[in-house]
């Protein structure tokens, strides 16, 4: 199969250079339509699976939960295993990415990806975004591009708040199971003669019970404050984050306990699990661009505090007291980067580099203990952690013909890993990890709106320094094989982008990524570790096209083939990669301004996936569709209506494959199913005031 799609991408570029024999010198090479979903014209990215997504996007659609803003990225799947205040499950391309382990995120410039994380390596919590203040998001695929360091093997993310808003404006929405929440925003210059700085803020109120029998209690205050001057030449921009989330959670729960009626469908076995989290953000950036080149500063300074409780054995390692554990952290994380680039000519041809230092340094106290209905029982472990990681790129951009432009560049990564265990001296050390990622793409056309890229690249994830400096297992005290404090990663992409047919941004991407070890999640630790190495490869399709000024449709198709790359490693357990999602599909249409209505339908296929290595234990496709209904009733007053789950349909947001046991008395059950359900039908009306 991997031979019959590198042969299907080589007939692709064959035809596009045969086809287009002479380069069109009046194509135009950016279509920019105001009020479009996505940013994705001939001419606007270096690979066909890079792109722009328009703030317009989350204005028109429903969201069930502020992760699923980056259900927006083609192909990624965002669902939930515990409570609404809980980091989301990620999936793109094949990978489970846990709660970000591949996947890189960014929020004006802030990484969220958290490493050595209480919950998991590269926790990724975008609980604290405010979906009606994005502007746009950035988003890429693969390790192809210099900029992106840690993380982001799968892809990344950065998405972007506005800096004013046309309008000041009040949310206030009610839905089904106690769902509240409260929005107001608005925007202000700071001089009379409106120029000058602009001052943004928006303060979110929210509460939740969910459809769970076990309320799930969520209420969170959220804050965003920006102060901002300049624009795309020249500017800054200073913010400051507050955010706090409390919530009790249903955890996943024995397939076979729900299936024969033993529980109900959205049934907790232990209605003490849940957490809280809080963080406080204040972030900067400065951007200069002319015609000799262009620089950008950003720096920040985040406090962020979690604690979890989870149980997800029930009785199987305590008997008495139960399974439940609790993870904790109190971290201070700061960073920022410098980037300078430089246009000039290179040989009489346009031509541009840029070379950037980025710097992040994390001091946490994180830890593991027993507990039991929240009470430590025990403490499994207690560290000080201290984590630097230090990126530098450079990158070469060069236009050698009208129809021929190739990016060329590398960056290196060194982290330095220090641990101070309070339960294990054996545990305490320090390590360290370089890693060098070359880069190349190469970009042909266009020709008649067509183009075709060619990308490689070297990527990078870090790994818990728990696991890089662990010498014995900090439950049974037995050794352990340390893991390497950087790993590797290699992608490859051919791909196709046009416009040919007018309205249309359409493209074809054909990949593979190979990583050198897969992290795969150990529910009953509640940590990740290390696998084998793994190879993932498919294909992607994405159209979004502008019918005509009312009327716009997205369509995406992905398809992937995951597995681990030593068949023989794993001896008659199989290679198959648990949680691997091979199918995902997306169908939208919005219907804008007819007689002040507004309309969007979209219905996302998440095809089914194995749950064991030898593929006997797998979960059944799902099919989900939404709807938002928007009425006018004056110019700045309108009313919309969210049906979630239209159809009422019954899914699971995530099943994984589980040892359990259910009672003190029960026996264990070696590789049971458990699943969290995913939501029912669910209505919420929003009254929307502009002022």
């Amino acid at each position: 199969m991997a031979t019959r799609l590198k042969l299907s991408a080589l007939t692709i570029a064959l035809w596009a250079l045969n086809s287009f024999a002479v380069a069109d010198d009046n194509a135009v090479s950016q279509i920019t339509v105001t009020g479009s979903h996505y940013k994705n014209g001939v001419g606007t990215s270096d690979a066909a699976s890079q792109g722009v997504i328009n703030g317009y996007l989350l204005t028109d659609i429903p969201i069930l939960r502020p992760g699923e803003v980056l259900e927006s990225v083609p192909g990624m799947v965002v669902s939930q295993h515990s409570g609404d205040g809980k980091a989301n499950q990620y999936f793109l391309r094949g990978y489970n990415l846990d709660h970000g382990t591949d996947f890189a995120t960014s929020i004006d410039s802030v990484p969220v990806n958290i490493p050595t994380n209480a919950h998991g390596q590269g926790y990724t919590d975008i609980n604290y975004l405010i979906p009606e203040l994005v502007q746009r998001i950035d988003y890429r695929k693969g390790p192809y591009f210099a900029e992106n360091g840690d993380f982001s093997s799968a892809g990344s993310a950065n998405i972007k708040y506005r800096n004013s808003l046309d309008h000041n404006i009040l949310d206030l929405t009610e839905g089904a199971d106690n769902y509240r929440r409260a929005l107001l925003a608005g925007s202000t210059h700071l001089s009379a003669n409106q120029s000058g700085p602009t001052v943004l803020g928006g303060l979110e109120l929210l509460q939740n019970d969910g459809p769970w029998e076990s309320p799930e209690k969520l209420h969170k205050i959220n804050g965003l404050l920006k102060l901002s001057d300049g624009d795309a030449s020249q500017g800054w921009s200073i913010d400051g984050v507050g955010y706090k989330a409390h919530w009790h959670s249903t955890d996943q729960v024995p397939l076979e306990l729900i299936e024969s009626g033993q529980i109900g469908r959205y049934a907790a076995l232990d209605d003490s699990d849940g957490g809280d989290s809080t963080r406080a953000i204040l972030s900067g950036e400065w951007h200069r661009d002319d015609e000799q080149g262009y620089s950008k500063v950003s720096a920040f300074a985040q406090r962020y505090h979690l604690q979890l409780w989870s149980n997800f054995t029930f009785f199987e390692s305590n008997p008495i007291q139960g399974d439940q554990f609790e993870q904790f952290e109190t971290r201070n994380y700061y960073g920022g980067q410098l980037v300078q680039g430089w246009k000039q000519s290179l040989f009489g041809l346009p031509s541009t580099t840029e070379a950037g230092l980025q710097l992040r340094y994390d001091t946490t106290h994180v830890g593991l203990a027993n507990t039991d209905k929240r009470i430590r029982t025990s403490l499994v472990t207690d560290d000080q952690i201290n984590e630097t990681l230090l990126g530098a790129y450079l990158q070469n951009t060069t236009q050698w013909t009208p129809w021929f432009k190739f990016v060329i560049g590398g960056r290196q990564d060194r982290l330095q890993l220090n641990r101070d265990s309070h339960t294990n001296a054996l545990n305490s050390g320090d390590a360290t990890g370089t890693k060098f990622s070359p880069k190349l793409s190469l970009i042909f056309g266009p020709w008649q709106k067509t183009e075709l890229f060619l990308n490689y690249g070297k990527g990078i994830h870090s790994n818990d320094a728990r696991g890089v400096i662990n010498q014995v297992d900090a439950r049974t005290g037995e050794p352990v094989e340390s893991v390497p404090a950087l790993v590797g990663s290699t992608g490859r992409e051919i791909g196709l982008r046009t416009e040919i047919i007018d309205g249309l941004q359409s493209s074809v991407a054909v990949w593979g990524l190979d990583s050198d070890s897969e992290l795969v999640y150990v529910s009953e630790a509640g940590t990740t570790e290390p696998n084998g190495a793994s190879k993932r490869y498919g294909i992607e399709w994405n159209n979004h096209m502008i019918v005509n000024k009312w009327l716009l449709i997205d369509a995406d198709f992905a398809w992937t083939h995951a597995r681990y790359a030593d068949k023989d490693a794993n001896g008659d357990i199989g290679n198959l990669i648990p949680n691997a999602v091979s199918k995902v599909g997306l169908l939208r249409a919005t219907l804008r301004n007819q007689g002040g209505w507004s309309t969007s339908l979209e219905t996302r296929y998440i095809g089914g996936y194995p749950l064991s290595q030898d593929g006997e234990l797998k979960t059944p496709s799902s099919t989900i569709t939404n709807l938002r209904v928007q009425r006018e009733l004056t110019p700045r007053l309108s009313l919309s209506v969210d049906i979630l789950n239209l159809f009422n349909r019954k899914y699971y947001d995530i099943a994984y494959q589980q040892d359990y046991q259910v009672t003190p008395t029960s026996p264990v059950v070696p590789s049971g199913i458990t699943v969290h359900p995913g939501e029912p039908r669910e209505l919420r009306a929003t009254l929307h005031m502009k002022f």
